[in-house]
């Protein structure tokens, strides 16, 4: 069994489309998870895989330093927009340095070399777009969101989200259509 690592899954869906290509391809696999795939690799084309997996918006990772940015994303994603516990309260640069086994100095410095943005600015754009998905849901006032998304206080969040947006939160709760990114298209 080998693990192969998959660019762009974000979500539950992605999982299922991915373990429907494997199928597809006669591809034995033991897990599908965010991020990546624990596959039989005896007979596998990978180049027919690589195309397989980009016809439906995935690709294969073949690059350790790429393969690394992407369990960053992954991992930083997962927590923030799938996380069930009641807030985000975590040191996400300890959260990697122990999920990936390396370095917190070396994961930030290759992910800010090829990705061009800071792990932590990637952070604020991910809890934004958490932010835009809570308030669209219409369910919780500003107070609970910043205690979710883990803002000290609703000024914070409110400065930081209209520093990131350019509107106020107000705003964007009034917007008849919420501008809201797709999560593998946020940097």
């Amino acid at each position: 069994m080998t693990t192969i690592h998959i660019k762009n899954m974000v979500c539950n869906r992605c999982i299922m489309a991915v373990e429907q290509s494997l199928a597809k391809l006669n591809i034995p696999f033991s897990e599908v998870k965010l991020g990546h795939a624990i596959i039989d690799d005896s007979f596998v084309d990978y180049d027919l895989l690589d195309k397989e997996l980009k016809s439906i918006g995935f690709e294969l990772i073949q690059d350790k330093n790429l393969q690394i940015i992407e369990k960053v994303k992954t991992l930083i994603i997962d927590y923030i927009h799938h996380y069930e516990g009641e807030d985000l309260k975590i040191n996400f640069s300890v959260y990697l340095s122990n999920e990936l086994n390396y370095d917190y100095s070396y994961i930030s410095s290759i992910f800010s070399n090829i990705e061009n943005i800071t792990i932590e600015k990637f952070i604020i754009l991910q809890k934004i777009e958490r932010v835009k998905e809570l308030i669209s849901y219409n369910e919780l006032n500003f107070s609970v969101i910043a205690y979710k998304t883990n803002y000290s206080s609703t000024a914070h969040l409110s400065r930081q989200f209209k520093k990131v947006t350019g509107i106020t939160l107000s705003e964007f709760k009034k917007q008849k259509s919420k501008n809201r990114n797709q999560l593998d298209n946020v940097v």
